[in-house]
């Protein structure tokens, strides 16, 4: 019978001064109960038999060599090859030189756990074309780079890192933080105002839901639903202000009443009709937020990516102590690293770390010393300026091809992020959408991100009516312009 790394030896147990070494060298662990009485080999036939049954160890399962499972179970090795030997024998496992002893394939569990197994939903494969906005190239991912940086920021470690983390978030993070923020985007800070977070949801649960901020919230017209939900369920009262091509109409705020003392906007790309805020509007909110002892905050969710424009910094450089700044890597490296943070006015501080709790839950310690590496190091601005280029093209390759194919399709909101507005014809989106879903594209209309209580301003203004919102980097780059193609392809045959 195969053992891999294992002689069977004679019959008897492992010695004291040996079982130690011998369970940490052969390695794989396998929790089973024997009877204190009668015989060990048929106990250890029956409960193996068992587990395979009741689908605790499924299909393939690798056991553990003679020397590891007897050493566990304080018997002698012979005890174990032989209740090995004997399921071989009636096929319960197999057996093979150079990869042990598994559970047989043909060992199928029986009942419930058989049930399960077998009436388990297929994984949906997603869809054909993938189109939506929110989420970068993840097949872009920078690796290499990041695994570099990911073994020179654990060799430097101090080892105090691997034990319960800051809830402010490690040093080294803020520290590198507080550079490159002023750099790139015109952040005033120290890293004592920095709190890491897991990305701007988390943000707003602290902010909100802990109840650090109180009061209703003034927010753009357009935005994530799934902001507003969490707002809501928060408690949050969230009142619109009408967007035009100039972001949020901010001079609404003054109209508000001085219950709404705060305000969520995207300057720098209005979320999803595009367009950074006017400087007159920036000031103006600024002294809107002085006046009434409010707070601006600010979503800076793709600040990195423009490409027709000069880039427009962040409205919390013009008033650090009235703007709360959040951003994160989600746009930018990859939302599975689950890595933000807040710039917070001074007063704010203790209370969010407060929120937080007393050690780190949400942003792994050593993910955030990688992060600092790979800022510190410049590799975050290598891997920006690459992905800016290629997300540029993807755009070109998107606007030129509507207007050659869908010319009547007003593209907009493309000097900048990871997404453009196709505006469509009055009452075509839902014909769109629905045409576009048969297709297997995955997109989504623009009149989803509207505010249910918008009006659309006075006059009747609505910079979005109805629309697409296309996402011009989730696809992989092979994929992208097939996609393309499709959507053309549905504009096509429903204009």
């Amino acid at each position: 019978m195969a053992e891999s790394g294992a002689g069977q030896g004679s019959e008897r147990g492992p010695t004291a001064g040996s079982w130690v070494d011998t369970a940490e060298r052969v390695g794989v662990d396998l929790h089973l109960e024997l009877p204190g009485s009668g015989s060990r080999r048929g106990a250890l036939a029956d409960a193996l038999r068992d587990s395979v049954r009741s689908g605790r160890l499924s299909p393939g399962t690798r056991l553990p060599p003679y020397r590891a499972l007897a050493a566990d179970l304080g018997v002698a090795r012979n005890t174990v090859a032989d209740a090995y030997a004997e399921l071989v024998a009636e096929g319960w496992l197999t057996a093979r030189q150079g990869s042990g002893t598994r559970v047989a394939e043909r060992a199928r569990p029986l009942g419930g756990a058989g049930r399960v197994a077998e009436d388990a939903p297929v994984r949906d494969p997603g869809p054909a074309h993938d189109l939506r906005q929110g989420a970068p190239d993840a097949s872009a991912f920078p690796r290499a780079a990041w695994a570099a940086a990911y073994r020179r920021a654990l060799n430097a470690a101090p080892a105090a890192a691997f034990g319960p983390g800051d809830p402010q978030g490690r040093i080294e993070l803020r520290t590198a933080l507080t550079e490159y923020l002023a750099r790139s985007r015109g952040v005033r800070a120290d890293p004592g105002r920095i709190v890491v977070c897991s990305g701007f949801a988390h943000a707003l649960r602290l902010l909100h839901g802990e109840k650090v901020l109180r009061g209703p919230l003034a927010v753009e017209e357009y935005g994530l639903a799934f902001h507003r939900e969490l707002l809501h369920g928060a408690g949050v009262r969230t009142v619109p202000l009408t967007v035009d091509e100039h972001g949020a109409r901010v001079a609404e705020l003054s109209a508000l009443g001085s219950g709404v003392r705060g305000v969520l906007l995207t300057p720098a790309h209005q979320f999803p009709t595009g367009g950074p805020l006017h400087p007159e509007r920036r000031a103006a909110v600024v002294d809107w937020a002085r006046g009434r002892g409010g707070l601006v905050l600010e979503d800076d969710y793709d600040g990195e990516f423009r490409y027709d424009r000069k880039p427009v910094g962040a409205v919390q450089g013009l008033d650090p102590e009235h703007v709360v700044y959040v951003g994160s890597v989600s746009k930018s490296l990859s939302p599975a690293l689950r890595l933000g943070w807040m710039v917070l006015p001074g007063h704010l501080v203790r209370d969010v770390v407060a929120a937080k709790g007393e050690r780190e839950q949400w942003a792994s310690a050593l993910d955030q010393l990688a992060l600092a590496e790979f800022l510190s190091s410049g590799a975050y601005d290598r891997h920006v300026r690459r992905m800016r280029q290629r997300y540029r093209a993807r755009r070109d390759l998107l606007v030129r091809a509507l207007a050659e194919r869908a010319p009547w399709a007003e593209v907009g909101g493309v000097a900048a992020g990871l997404h453009a507005v196709v505006r469509l014809p009055s009452g075509r989106e839902r014909e769109v959408l629905i045409a576009a879903r048969a297709r297997g594209i995955a997109v989504e209309g623009l009149t989803a991100f509207r505010h249910p209580e918008a009006t659309g301003g006075s006059g009747g203004h609505d910079p979005g009516g109805d629309g697409l919102v296309v996402g011009c980097a989730a696809a992989a780059e092979r994929a992208y312009g097939a996609a393309v193609e499709a959507l053309c392809e549905v504009l096509e045959r429903v204009g």
